[in-house]
């Protein structure tokens, strides 16, 4: 099977404008508009939730047993705590990251009515002012503050500003590619997933591929913050693919330059025969390729399993540098990952005895009883 020719300039166009709208876990509403406007131009029909989680379809030769591909479009964020004396913001981290990597990030203040722009700065910002303290001082979200650009010397004149506890604070990413292909940016984490995703759905519709079953593109919106792909998957759903970044480190197994196939993260390992499918695939396309498990990660695969879906999953994903910081990806990998999942749409299901929730031991797989492995 020959692997799809993938838009390279559509990718990274996609991943740029992704990039540019705030979509911190719970206030993701204009990416979701942003995202229904692609399928639509792509000519994919999609439904929503009722708090915006995506299901496009993609039409195969059967109905059953259907898959899915998942990407999530929320990011890491933070939200003010408190309206201090001297003026500034006290803030707490929407999903899991590290008050050191907030340091110095240029931020918008999303108020009821209106913006306001600032910088988070840790307590002691200043060497002039406080020495070698500012070396000393901890890390931890209580040792740091938002200093908003406005002339607020007080907490009486945040009030008059309109800033009040539990306003969404979204973080500048400060997107640059370079010649050499590299992409450095925040929330890569898992917008260059949710752009590979689009991009894989757009050579699919060029090369006018056959697709052996019905495929569901999820688009969720709350994974950073854990519930994930847990409600916007129904029943008629086999196996699926999540979508999301390889922990690119000096103790992992990560690729930079292609696809790392997770086998394990921190809710368990992902299905065998899925898995190794997706391994085959690589080996069979070319597909430059490793094998991970990730010691502190959970996916949107995880959340759908803890919801009670009975279903399929594995963890596909593109090599990032500084996860959950200030990220980098090379494009290559996100090519490599297109041309995987485009292989996978268009192969034969698992097992055609996933088509049925309940069923006979007729069909069921075996796995290597000998241990031998694969």
């Amino acid at each position: 099977m020959k692997t799809i020719d993938v838009d390279q300039d559509y990718l990274l166009a996609t991943l740029r404008a992704l990039i540019a709208i705030p979509s911190p876990s719970g206030y993701t509403d204009n990416i979701v508009h942003f995202t229904c406007g692609e399928l639509e131009k792509l000519g994919l029909p999609f439904e929503l939730t009722r708090r915006g989680a995506i299901r496009a379809d993609i039409k195969g030769q059967m109905e059953k047993p259907d898959r899915a591909l998942v990407a999530h479009l929320d990011t890491l964020g933070a939200m003010v705590r408190e309206l201090k004396p001297n003026g500034h913001v006290a803030i707490t981290p929407i999903g899991t990251w590290s008050s050191r990597f907030a340091e110095g990030a240029r931020v918008t203040i999303i108020k009821d009515h209106g913006m306001e722009r600032g910088t988070i700065l840790p307590l002691l910002a200043s060497g002039h002012a406080y020495g070698d303290d500012v070396d000393r001082q901890p890390v931890n979200w209580d040792q740091v503050e938002v200093r908003i650009d406005n002339t607020t010397p007080d907490k009486e004149s945040l009030d008059k500003l309109g800033v009040q506890v539990g306003d969404y604070i979204s973080i500048d990413p400060c997107f640059e590619m370079t010649e050499t292909g590299f992409i450095n940016s925040r929330h890569l984490d898992d917008k260059a997933g949710v752009a590979t995703l689009l991009a894989t759905a757009k050579a699919l519709r060029d090369a006018k591929a056959e697709i052996p079953v019905d495929c569901h593109l999820l688009f969720t919106i709350s994974e950073e913050i854990g519930s994930g792909a847990s409600a916007i998957l129904h029943r008629d759903i086999a196996e699926m693919v999540t979508v999301d970044n390889a922990t690119v480190a000096e103790v992992q197994n990560s690729s930079v330059d292609g696809v790392t196939i997770c086998m394990l993260d921190s809710a368990g390992p992902f299905d065998y025969h899925l898995t190794h499918k997706l391994l085959q695939l690589c080996r069979e396309n070319d597909i430059v390729h490793r094998r991970d498990i990730f010691r502190y990660y959970k996916s949107d695969s995880a959340s759908a399993i803890d919801a009670g879906n009975d279903l399929r999953t594995s963890l596909v994903c593109f090599g990032l540098e500084g996860s959950h910081g200030y990220e980098r990806v090379h494009i290559r990998s996100l090519i490599a990952l297109a041309r995987l999942l485009g292989a996978y749409v268009r192969s034969e299901p698992t097992f055609r005895r996933d088509k049925f929730e309940l069923g006979s031991i007729n069909g069921f797989p075996h796995q290597q009883e000998d241990g031998s492995g694969s």
